[in-house]
């Protein structure tokens, strides 16, 4: 997968270079990320990439000449297969499904917006998709842009260290991940639960899967409703809500 961003900030990625699973995937050749700054596209001295809005109101607004310059030199270095993407309050909101859709193209070009936003011309003359991460207010795209790339990389084959991890995350499957333990086993009182030291797959499946129903129904009841479950799902839900109604309730 190749990975490109518009930005007037490139340093701000350098994290993504120095740590973590995005950081190894780049350095092995797993992925690769490259950058064009709207300004060194400018044709002014002052390399000027904003301007007033028409109409006038506060704030600039990105121009279109050199955003559209530095898309074209995107997407000719990053291939025919390149999806151009706008991070922008209005576009879909993301979540793990739009993660897998995006993983399945050959390479994504991010243009993070800076000021009041673009040109709106600009979007609906080089933007193919639009996507957003949240409804609230970021100072720029640049931030939306990597959160976007992380998810997409570990879903690439290859870029997680263990092949199974992607498929135990959270939303992954539409429910919250299970909890997880390691040691030391007991710690001022706080044990890890028996049957995970039990050494019995089956029963620690049935476990797992019991806790992330069991999880989603407390913390994220939305997801569920998005689901059907199967019989053992439903027995495993049933029997967490019964046992975690009965330590909660109220004594009379």
């Amino acid at each position: 997968m190749r990975f490109g961003v518009i930005t007037l900030f490139p340093g701000m990625f350098d994290a993504l270079w120095d740590s973590g699973v995005v950081g190894r995937a780049l350095k092995q050749g797993k992925i690769s990320l490259s950058f064009w700054n709207p300004r060194d596209f400018a044709h002014d001295r002052h390399r000027t990439v904003d301007a007033r809005p028409y109409g006038g109101g506060p704030g600039m607004v990105m121009g279109i000449q050199p955003l559209r310059d530095a898309i074209h030199a995107g997407r000719t270095e990053l291939g025919k297969g390149c999806r151009v993407l706008y991070l922008s309050p209005q576009g879909r909101r993301l979540d793990q499904e739009g993660l897998e859709i995006l993983a399945a193209y050959e390479s994504l070009l991010f243009v993070a917006g800076r000021y009041e936003g673009v040109d709106e011309r600009l979007i609906e003359m080089e933007v193919d998709e639009e996507w957003s991460i949240g409804d609230y207010v970021l100072s720029g795209g640049e931030l939306a842009a990597m959160v976007m790339i992380d998810g997409v990389a570990r879903l690439l084959p290859g870029v997680l260290g263990a092949a199974e991890s992607a498929q135990q995350d959270s939303f992954v499957d539409g429910l919250l991940d299970c909890p997880h333990y390691t040691r030391p086993e007991i710690i001022e009182g706080y044990r890890v639960p028996p049957v995970l030291l039990s050494g019995n797959h089956k029963a620690i499946r049935r476990w797992r899967l019991k806790q992330a129903l069991g999880r989603t129904w407390l913390k994220r009841p939305d997801l569920l409703s998005r689901r059907i479950l199967d019989l053992e799902q439903q027995h495993l839900l049933a029997e967490f809500i019964r046992e975690y109604q009965a330590e909660h309730r109220e004594p009379r």
